[in-house]
């Protein structure tokens, strides 16, 4: 008699094992949430943040920045496959007056996605100037959603992602003037696409959760929560059959 109670009792506990990894699956689904703190890079000026909220390979991104050229459109992106860090003066190799976004490559890496105000957001529109957002009054505020692809997301993941805003007014003219040209485009002088600020996009602190939270940004007591309601469903289930089989003995006995 005992074995045939064993199986039920075994069946419930294995019943519940694939419940428990389901609670365990389901923590990290959800959202992450990202943060840059944007920094000065040639001499710009320029600070601000950026927060982007990636669901799957939907990006929520927001940037709000100041210092920048006034009235003037500034490029911005995510860069990625580096180091996923900003680059310093002493990445000036050319020992010019500008950083070049050639220079500080090796530090953040090429165009993942262009934060275009419109159209296409693929590093085809890294250039792409008249879709790039203005700076009214030397302050910059961006929102859009847009879908990423997926090196862009594993960038996120790996920690190796970067905000970049460009466009700096190194002469103080009040526009992108200057002899020295793009090394992006030699149409355009290298103050319209010089990095002016950076910084690397991680994981947000209201985002973040311990031990299977921290890549979803879901609570750290979330899967737990449910593991501990389905391990109390699993012991009264499992009291309830030794119940019963106490009971069964005891008419057992009387019968005897």
């Amino acid at each position: 008699m005992r074995k045939a109670f064993a199986l039920p009792t075994v069946a419930i506990a294995a019943a519940a094992f694939p419940l428990l990894a389901m609670s365990s699956a389901s923590a990290h689904e959800g959202a992450s949430s990202y943060q840059a703190d944007l920094g000065a890079l040639n001499q710009s000026g320029v600070s601000g943040t950026g927060m982007v909220t990636l669901d799957g390979n939907t990006a929520t991104v927001m940037i709000e920045a100041s210092g920048l050229l006034a009235g003037a459109p500034h490029a911005q992106h995510f860069h990625i496959g580096a180091a996923g860090t900003c680059p310093t003066a002493a990445d000036n190799k050319d020992g010019d007056a500008f950083l070049s976004t050639t220079e500080g490559a090796a530090a953040y890496g090429a165009i993942g996605t262009s934060l275009t105000v419109t159209g296409d957001t693929s590093p085809d529109s890294g250039l792409a100037v008249d879709r790039f957002p203005t700076a009214e009054g030397g302050s910059l505020n961006y929102e859009r959603t847009i879908e990423v692809t997926d090196d862009v997301h594993k960038a996120f993941e790996a920690g190796t992602a970067v905000l970049v805003l460009h466009g700096v007014d190194e002469n103080g003219s009040g526009t992108y003037d200057g002899d020295v040209k793009s090394d992006l485009d030699p149409s355009l002088p290298m103050e319209a696409t010089a990095p002016a600020a950076c910084g690397a996009l991680e994981v947000a602190q209201m985002g973040a959760a311990p031990a299977g939270g921290a890549e979803t940004g879901a609570g750290s007591t979330s899967g737990i929560e449910a593991q501990g309601a389905i391990g109390v469903g699993a012991l009264a289930a499992v009291g309830a059959v030794a119940a019963g089989a106490v009971a069964y003995r005891r008419r057992q006995a009387d019968q005897a």
